[in-house]
C-alpha cells in the first residue's frame, strides 16, 4: 500500500523502535495541519491547560481528537472541560499516520496495519515544558506518531525503566517526524525547552510549537459523529506512488 520513503530523507534511529525523520512534513502539509489545529482548538471541546490530580496545571495547552485524555485515562466526553464529546478523529489524519509508520520503519505492512484512533494536539509557548513521563494510558502498545510544527524544541528521549539517565537529547524542528514503538514504546520522554523564534511563521504558528501525537488507544466505543473530511484548505494525503513529501 505504501512505497518507500522518498529519496533524500535522513533517517535516525534514536533507540530500537524509535525513529526520527527530520523534515518529513513539507511546508504545505505543515500549513494544512496548522489550519486544522486552529479549527480543533475552537471545536466542541476547546484547547485548555490540563489540571493534574494534585492541583497542578500543565504549562502545555491540549486539545484532543477521537478520545479525550485527562490524567490518566481516555473518555469520549471531556468531563474536566465542558462535558461535551470530542471531535472525531479524521480519516485523513489516520492516513497520514499510516504513511508515517511505514516510512519510519521502512515497512509498508506495518504502516498499513496502523489504526490510530486518538490525537493529542499540544501547543507550547516559549515557557512551556513537559516533564519526563511515559505514554502508558493506552491499552494498545502500537507506536506513537509525533509531528512537530513551529519553534524547535529540545526533546529528551529516555529509557523504559526510570526517569533518570541514560537518555538522548535531540532537537525536533518544524516538519520533523518522530515515531516510537516496539522496545521503545514505553520510554520516558520530555520537552525541557522551547527555542523561541526558530520557527517560520509563514509555515507554522506565529509563535510557539505545535505537536500532534497519534495513538492507538485499544478502546472500543462508537466514534463521535462527523464527516471525517479534512478542514478547508487541508489537502488530502498524497498517494504513496506520487513520491511527494508531506
Amino acid at each position: 500500500m505504501f512505497g518507500p520513503p522518498p529519496a533524500g530523507y535522513e533517517r535516525r534511529e534514536i533507540a530500537p523502535g524509535a525513529v526520527h525523520l527530520p523534515g518529513w512534513l513539507t511546508p504545505d502539509r505543515q500549513r494544512d495541519l496548522v489550519a486544522a489545529c486552529r479549527a480543533w482548538a475552537t471545536g466542541p471541546v476547546p484547547i485548555r491547560h490540563t489540571r493534574l490530580p494534585r492541583g497542578g496545571v500543565m504549562s502545555v495547552q491540549t486539545v484532543c481528537l477521537g478520545w479525550h485524555w485527562q490524567p490518566y485515562a481516555y473518555t469520549r466526553t471531556a468531563d474536566d472541560v465542558n462535558g461535551r464529546r470530542v471531535a472525531r478523529f479524521p480519516d485523513w489524519l489516520a492516513d497520514l499516520g499510516r504513511r508515517a509508520v511505514a516510512d519510519a520503519y521502512q515497512d509498508p505492512g506495518q504502516g498499513a496495519a496502523y489504526e490510530p484512533d486518538a490525537a493529542l494536539v499540544n501547543f507550547y509557548d516559549a515557557d512551556a515544558r513537559l516533564g519526563m513521563h511515559q505514554d502508558k494510558d493506552e491499552r494498545s502498545l502500537a507506536p506513537v506518531v509525533s509531528f512537530s510544527i513551529g519553534d524547535t524544541c529540545l526533546f529528551r528521549f529516555g529509557n523504559t525503566r526510570t526517569r533518570n539517565r541514560p537518555w538522548t537529547d535531540l532537537t525536533l524542528a518544524s516538519g520533523d517526524l518522530l515515531v516510537f514503538g516496539g522496545p521503545s514504546r514505553l520510554a520516558y520522554h520530555a520537552v525541557p525547552k522551547i527555542l523561541p523564534g526558530t520557527g517560520d511563521p509563514a509555515v507554522g504558528p506565529a509563535r510557539g510549537r505545535l505537536n500532534i501525537t497519534l495513538r492507538v488507544t485499544g478502546l472500543t466505543d462508537r466514534a463521535p459523529e462527523a464527516t471525517g473530511a479534512p478542514p478547508a484548505g487541508a489537502a488530502p494525503v498524497a498517494s504513496p506512488e506520487s513520491g511527494t513529501r508531506y
